[in-house]
Order: C-alpha cells, then structure tokens, then sequence
C-alpha cells in the first residue's frame, strides 16, 4: 500500500501539566508545526487541554491521540469533538481508542469483549449524532443504544470532523480501514511493524467496506529524544520502552523484531519492582527499531525520514516514564523544533 512519499511531522505535546501542554501548543503554533497532538490517561482528561490549546493557537491541526471511547458516551463524544471543532475553528481530529482489555474493564468498569467491534459500532454512531439534523437515531447495538430525537431544529455540522482510531494489533487496525478516516498507531510500532502488520490490517478492513485505503491516514507516534549526551538519550527512549514491555498487550510488536526474550525479561523485572533492570533489558538494537534519538533536533528530524513511504504522518512522542516534568517539557520543545516546518 503505497504512503505518501514525505511524511508530515507532529507532535505530541502531553507535558507535564496543563500549563506546560498550552505552552507547548504556543510554541507549535508560531514554529509552524503542522499537527500537534496531546493524550489522556488516569490523571489528565484530553478534552479540557485541547480546549486550552485551542485558544492560544490558530494554525496548527489539534488532536487528540486519544480519547477514552469507552469511558464516554457517544452523545458525550459527539459533543465535545463538535465544541473542540468550534473552538479551533476547523482544526479538529477527533483520535478514539479503547486502552488494554484490562484498562476497559478495571478503569472504565466495561465489558472487555470485542473491543474492535465496539470501536466499529461507535465510530458511526457518532457520526449519526452529528448529522441529526438529517435524520433521528435510531440505534440497537452490541455495545450502544440510542433512540435521540432533538428539540427543535438542531443546526448542521459545520465540517466532517476527521475520525482517527487507535491501533496496534491487527484486529484493531483493520477496525480503522473499515470506518476510520485514519489510524494512530502506538508508540512500540515500528517501521517493519507498520509496513508487516499494520498497513496490511487496515487495507484488510479497507476492502471489507469497499473503500479506497488511499482515503485512510496512517499516523503513528514515534518515540523521540533530543539531547546532547546521546547515551542519555537513548537511556530515556530505554526506559519508556521498558515501560511498554511491561505488560503482555504489546507482545507481538515486540516478537515480529525478535525482541520476544527482552519482553519478557522486562516483565520479569517489573515484577521484581527493579526499573533499572527493564531498562537495562531493552536492548540498542530495540531502541534503534523503536525510537529516534539524536543530539540536535536536526539529527532526530532526520531519523524521522525512515517513515517517508511508510507513514503518512509522523507524530514525535516524548518519553515520559523515569524522567522529571522539566525534562519531559525540554524534550518537547526540542521535537517543536524537529516537527517545525
């Protein structure tokens, strides 16, 4: 499936705090990044920094790399992905995931079953909740019911706000191309990953919908590191890849580049509560497959051209696992200007 031949850069501007994500967000914008990206996890909702981007920003594309889908409600996405839009003025992606089997069922206190379908069943009803305005849902699903009537004359969506979706096993790739406008891989996807696994998945789900895949961006987040000891920065990519390997969900990106034994020598160590040991477990070999590390942004910027035929856009992810929230934002603005146009 042939990409685009250059791929664009992102970045994703998950700092430390709020403040330090709107300050991330400012200086994308005015270096002329073309996409700048923030997450969610236990601690920090998407929405809300988004909001905060959206307001000190005018250029840059925003989006969410991800959005909880199961820990909302379809009526909930569709309204906050529509005010997100609003507030950026047309500069929203909404990216939706599901987290691991164990995140759905122990954070979110969902059925952990059949996360692609889920995914697949969400994705148009959220698109059905935005064009209301043609039609009532009406809506009896496995995951979803829905019966939504609005008062009055609701208005029209201003644009089709772009819906990406997760990725990383094939199932959940596959999801992508059958109702996505694209996928955001994960962080331990690398380029053999992407051209094996990934790309092969979603042109799968592509045809099942009898879609062009050539419609369906392929985004990822890479792991990227500037600093001027070099060895530091590849001790930082070791230690958010250890984290990674910690747990099983993540096996197979690890096993297609033979990386199986430091898996599970990483689990071995997180049970062991020993950090240091799972970063010593991530081979060079890994974090060469796995990460981008430089000690200028133009050295990082140049690593990065290994995904040009193979992603349509890249998204520089920082560390975050074992370092200082100072450290995390210094990084991040270095990727500011690996990603600047």
């Amino acid at each position: 499936m042939p990409r685009q031949p250059t791929a664009t850069l992102g970045i994703s501007a998950f700092g430390p705090d709020i403040e330090a994500t709107v300050r991330i967000a400012r200086a994308a914008d005015a270096a002329g990044v073309p996409a700048t990206w923030t997450s969610e996890l236990y601690n920090r909702s998407v929405t809300i920094p988004l909001a905060a981007m959206a307001t000190v920003t005018e250029r840059t594309l925003l989006g969410a790399a991800i959005a909880y889908g199961v820990g909302r409600s379809p009526m909930t996405l569709a309204a906050e992905a529509r005010d997100l839009d609003e507030l950026s003025h047309g500069r929203f992606v909404l990216g939706l995931g599901n987290g691991t089997r164990t995140m759905i069922r122990d954070w979110h206190g969902q059925d952990p079953e059949a996360p692609a379908v889920r995914i697949e069943e969400l994705v148009p009803l959220i698109r059905a909740i935005w064009n209301v305005h043609e039609r009532p849902v009406d809506h009896d699903g496995r995951f979803y019911r829905m019966r939504f009537r609005p008062i009055g004359d609701p208005p029209a969506i201003q644009r089709a706000i772009p819906i990406h979706t997760a990725g990383l096993n094939p199932r959940m790739c596959e999801s992508a191309g059958r109702v996505a406008d694209g996928i955001i891989a994960h962080p331990v996807c690398s380029a053999k990953y992407l051209q094996e696994v990934v790309a092969p998945a979603v042109a799968k789900g592509a045809a099942r919908s009898e879609r062009a895949v050539e419609e369906i961006e392929l985004a990822s987040m890479v792991i990227c590191v500037v600093h001027d000891d070099l060895e530091q920065a590849r001790r930082d990519a070791a230690s958010q890849i250890s984290f990674y390997g910690s747990v099983k969900t993540y096996d197979a990106a690890f096993a297609l580049n033979g990386f199986a034994a430091n898996a599970e020598a990483i689990r071995e160590a997180f049970r062991a509560g020993d950090e240091d040991a799972m970063r010593v477990a991530v081979s060079d070999e890994m974090v060469d497959a796995m990460a981008v590390c430089g000690r200028t942004a133009s050295e990082v910027r140049a690593g990065l051209r290994r995904y040009d035929g193979v992603l349509d856009h890249a998204i520089a992810y920082s560390p975050t696992h074992g370092l200082s929230a100072e450290r995390v934002e210094e990084n991040i603005m270095s990727l500011v200007e690996v990603a600047a146009s």
